[in-house]
């Protein structure tokens, strides 16, 4: 990525510009974080009253809870950024998959529960990580270059424990568990291909324009703000709540 940097490197949008972005990016950001996958009363509710293998239904909770979590979006945006080839982006956004799928299942299945408010920081974490990595910052301080695709196996095993805690808030009822979670998961990935289609769609045309470079700074700068203000508000949350 400093190749990047230096080959396309223009003088950079005025720090002024830059806070402002920053400051509207930060608080559209914790605008929403309260809907980031947020268990509505009606879905719970719902959850909670049936029983049994209900497929067509999980399916539409597991879509609609990945379009809401704008951290994990954040996170896979980060992930494709620099990614041009097809085939790169879908073996980054399998191995994602596998992480989160396999935690998400294992966590609810064999009841692994970790506080909302820490698996969420770390998942805010996981954005400035690629903000910083998308920068170069690791090979630039440290002279290393962390591996990439094993960063994005680890974090998104992290994030299946995040979609994990979150499934728990259902209580979903042990009839029909198994088949319930696999359908949840495949509603995941479905929402997860629809927003990729969406953020791939906006990229293509972006990386077209000559500015993109110069852009395209300030956009892993805004993304690292933004991990670091989602990681505030959870940290809050956790000692506040």
């Amino acid at each position: 990525m400093i190749q990047f940097f230096r080959a396309h490197w223009r003088p950079p949008m005025p720090w002024q510009a830059l806070i402002a972005l920053a400051t509207l990016f930060t608080a559209l950001l914790l605008a929403g974080a309260a809907l980031a996958h947020n268990v509505t009363e009606g879905d719970a509710g719902y959850v909670q009253e049936v029983t049994g293998f209900r497929p067509i239904a999980f399916i539409y909770l597991g879509a609609k809870h990945m379009v809401t979590g704008y951290d994990h979006l954040l996170f896979l945006a980060g992930v494709i950024f620099f990614l041009y080839r097809s085939k790169d982006i879908a073996t980054y956004v399998s191995i994602f998959a596998i992480g989160h799928s396999v935690t998400m299942i294992a966590g609810v299945w064999w009841s692994i529960s970790i506080n909302a408010y820490i698996i969420d920081a770390i998942i805010a974490f996981s954005v400035v990580y690629k903000a910083l990595d998308n920068l170069g910052a690791f090979r630039l301080w440290f002279g290393i270059q962390p591996n990439t695709k094993a960063a994005t196996l680890v974090f998104g095993l992290l994030h299946g424990f995040g979609l994990a805690t979150k499934i728990q808030d259902y209580d979903i009822s042990p009839d029909g568990l198994l088949g319930n979670l696999i359908a949840f998961n495949v509603g995941v990935e479905l929402g997860q291909l629809m927003a990729l289609a969406l953020i791939l769609t906006a990229m293509t045309h972006w990386r077209a324009r000559p500015a993109f470079a110069r852009q395209a700074y300030a956009a892993n700068v805004l993304m690292m703000v933004a991990g670091f203000a989602l990681m505030g508000l959870q940290i809050t949350g956790y000692f506040v709540a």
